[in-house]
C-alpha cells in the first residue's frame, strides 16, 4: 500500500519520501531497491497505458525517493503531511505512529492507512491526537480514485481539511466517513462477495454466470447510481416489498434496514415523492432522471454493452451534482 501511494503521489506530481522503518539488516539496501522498482514498474505502466507521457516520466520518478529510518531525520521534518502504511500489527502501528510523531513538525498532519483499527483507538497512540486521522486507500493505490478519510472524535477540522485537499489536488475522490468498521466501501462489497459466494454453493450460477451479471448489470448502473441514490429512483417501496419476500425465502440477512421501513412510514420513497434519501422536486425529476439515463447509456457505451446501438452518437452531457445533500 505505501509504494501505490507513492506512485499516486508523485503522478500527482507531489514530491515523496518512502521511509523503510525497521532494521532489516543486510537485506537493507535490496528491500529499498525493490519499493524503487515497484514503483518504476507501475509508472512504466502509466506510460504503456497512455495515462503519462514519456517524456514527464523522468520528472516523476524523480519525486520520488527511498531512504531508511536514519536517512529520514531531516526529511521529515519538512514534510507537510505524512501517510503510515505499517502492517496491521497493533505494536507496529503504534511504534510507527510515535516515531513519525516525534519527527515531523507539530501541526503537521497524520494518516494511518489502516484496514483493521478504528482510528478512535490509533489516536491514542500519540500525545497530539487531533493530528491524526485515517486515509483508506483501495488497491491499486495509484489508480483507485477513491480514499475513504476517517477522522477520529478528536481530528482537528483543518487536518481534515488538508488531508482531503491534498488527495483532491493528485485526482483522488476523498469521501468523509465516521470512525466504523468496514468504512464504507469493504463493508458493503463483503455483504455483497459473501452473497455471490452463497448462489454459487446453492447452484443458483456458476462463478463466471454471476459474474456477467455483476459486470452487466449490477456494476453499470451503480458507476451512474450510488446505492442510496438507487433506491430513491426504483422507490423505496420496491425494495421494501423485495426484502420482506426475500427475508421469508431466505432468512433475516435479507430484513428490510430500520431506515427503509422509516421512510416507508413517513411517505419518503424517493423520486416519486420528491423525497427520499435525497430531495428532488417534481418540476425537476423529469430533467434528473434524463441527465441520468444519459450518463447511463455514456456507461454502458463505454463497456461495450449498449447492444443494438452501435449508430447511436454519444454525445457529452455535462456532469451535475445529485439533487441536494443526502438525509436520513
Amino acid at each position: 500500500m505505501g509504494r501505490g501511494i507513492a506512485t499516486a503521489l508523485a503522478f500527482g506530481r507531489v514530491d515523496v519520501v518512502v521511509v523503510d522503518l525497521p532494521d532489516r539488516g543486510d537485506a537493507a539496501i535490496a528491500y529499498r531497491e525493490s519499493v524503487r522498482s515497484t514503483v518504476d514498474r507501475a509508472l512504466d505502466l502509466k506510460v504503456e497505458l497512455g495515462l503519462l507521457d514519456r517524456s514527464d516520466l523522468p520528472e516523476v520518478r524523480d519525486r520520488v525517493r527511498v531512504v531508511d529510518r536514519s536517512g529520514a531525520a531531516s526529511l521529515m521534518a519538512s514534510a507537510q503531511m505524512v501517510f503510515e502504511a505499517v502492517p496491521e500489527v497493533m505494536d507496529a502501528k503504534r511504534a510507527a505512529l510515535r516515531w513519525i510523531e516525534s519527527t515531523a513538525g507539530a501541526d503537521v498532519p497524520i494518516a494511518s492507512t489502516t484496514s483493521t483499527f478504528l482510528v478512535d483507538h490509533l489516536a491514542d497512540c500519540l500525545s497530539r491526537p487531533h493530528r491524526l486521522l485515517n486515509a483508506h486507500w483501495l488497491n491499486p493505490a495509484d489508480l483507485m480514485p477513491l480514499v475513504e478519510v476517517s477522522p477520529s472524535a478528536r481530528t482537528d477540522g483543518s487536518v481534515l481539511s488538508a488531508a482531503c485537499a491534498l488527495l483532491a489536488s493528485i485526482g483522488k475522490s476523498p469521501v468523509v466517513c465516521a470512525a466504523s468498521h468496514g468504512y464504507i466501501v469493504p463493508r458493503l462489497q463483503a455483504l455483497v462477495m459473501n452473497e455471490a459466494a452463497r448462489m454459487v454453493d446453492e447452484g443458483v450460477a456458476s462463478a463466471e454466470e454471476i459474474d456477467r451479471a455483476v459486470r452487466i448489470g449490477f456494476g453499470s448502473r451503480f458507476a451512474v447510481l450510488g446505492l442510496l441514490e438507487f433506491i430513491d429512483w426504483g422507490g423505496c417501496d420496491t425494495l421494501y416489498h423485495a426484502s420482506r419476500y426475500l427475508q421469508n425465502e431466505l432468512g433475516e440477512r435479507f430484513a428490510p434496514a430500520e431506515l427503509v421501513e422509516r421512510k416507508m412510514a413517513a411517505h419518503r420513497r424517493g423520486v416519486e415523492d420528491g423525497a427520499g434519501f435525497y430531495a428532488i422536486s417534481p418540476s425537476a425529476a423529469d430533467g434528473y432522471r434524463a441527465e441520468r439515463t444519459a450518463k447511463f447509456v455514456e456507461v454502458l457505451a463505454a463497456t461495450g454493452n449498449l447492444h443494438g446501438y452501435a449508430s447511436l452518437p454519444i454525445r457529452d452531457t455535462p456532469r451535475r451534482a445529485v439533487p441536494s445533500g443526502a438525509r436520513s
